[in-house]
């Protein structure tokens, strides 16, 4: 499974194992603490290893990553935007990854900002000034292309950390050849 070198990324919903039969006494939840332990520490190795733009790069990656799997997995392809928004927000409040909201959205464009509040990622973290959530940004992205098939580019704008009660986030949909 990680063993061996690779050069493109060969990761399969399968690899999360059979959480029922592997937890059968504490289940399939983690809390945030643990998550964030493991998201931390690993960025504070990475940023020391490769620097923050080469972390934030991989970070990204790999939420888009995840967010694509997400998508196939846990989400119906199949439904109209509307209904699809509305199974994402019931999805990640199941998963307890955040509370997503639309602000305001243009179908045309594909050019959307979409809120999560209680995120994962960074509710209630001191303030940094900075924007934090880099991983959130490739997961919505992710999301978004395994829905329409469309490279997506989300930028978080307003962070906890950053002083906001909520993450923001631009997102739009690339144009052919970028």
């Amino acid at each position: 499974m990680f063993k061996e070198e690779r050069d493109c990324n060969k990761f399969s919903w399968e690899d999360l194992g059979d959480l029922e039969k592997g937890r059968p006494n504490l289940g399939p939840t983690v809390p945030v603490l643990a998550y964030r332990l493991l998201q931390y520490t690993l960025r504070d190795v990475l940023i020391t290893e490769l620097g923050v733009n080469r972390t934030n790069d991989i970070i990204v990656k790999a939420g888009r990553l995840a967010g694509t799997h997400f998508c196939q997995n846990m989400l119906n392809r199949e439904l109209g935007f509307d209904e699809f928004v509305a199974e994402l927000q019931r999805t990640l409040k199941e998963q307890t990854i955040g509370l997503l909201r639309v602000e305001k959205v243009d179908l045309e464009k594909m050019r959307m900002t979409l809120t999560v509040a209680e995120d994962l990622d960074c509710s209630g973290l001191p303030f940094t000034d900075e924007v934090v959530c880099q991983y959130d940004e490739g997961f919505i992205a992710g999301i978004l292309e395994a829905y329409t098939g469309k490279p997506f580019l989300a930028k978080e704008i307003d962070c906890w950390a950053s002083g906001d009660r909520v993450c923001r986030f631009d997102v739009k949909m690339l144009g052919e050849g970028k």
